[in-house]
């Protein structure tokens, strides 16, 4: 094997053949204003719920909370980099946004294998993220894994 087939081996994840339903995986990250500023300079989102202490105090969440994408953004750290991980391609994903994240919130994000299309070289995931034992995020994502052969 030359050197950049195997360093394509070694950087991969798991292989569709490897993978079954049930499969589980999940990454957590505890939420910091730091976070929130930069997330809203690099998607240019500057709603002043995210930003502005005096604005969100006057909303129904009586403070500031973290943009719904950041928590979002951390199911597809699951999917890139642990299930299926390194190799897979992200091609659908649904989201339900349930309840707001708040600096110092713990977002659990999980995704769970629920279907495997071999011919397709497709598996579909069920995405949670949680603060706690809160659902702040329900959904599916669609991803093609790569194959052994």
């Amino acid at each position: 094997m030359d050197d950049a087939k195997q360093i394509l081996a070694d950087l991969n994840g798991y292989y569709l053949e490897d993978l079954t339903v049930g499969m589980s995986a999940v990454y957590a990250k505890t939420i910091t204003d730091t976070d929130i500023v930069m997330f809203a300079g690099i998607s240019g989102d500057t709603n002043p719920v995210h930003l502005n202490h005096d604005y969100a105090s006057a909303t129904m969440f009586k403070s500031r909370i973290a943009h719904g994408m950041l928590s979002a953004g951390f199911i597809s750290t699951v999917l890139g980099t642990k299930l299926p991980g390194p190799g897979c391609i992200y091609i659908a994903q649904n989201l339900k946004f349930k309840a707001p994240v708040r600096v110092g919130d713990t977002v659990v994000a999980r995704a769970t294998v629920t279907e495997i299309v071999t011919e397709k070289k497709r598996v579909t995931l069920k995405t949670v993220c949680s603060v706690g034992e809160t659902v702040v995020i329900d959904g599916e994502a669609t991803v093609m894994v790569p194959a052994r052969g």
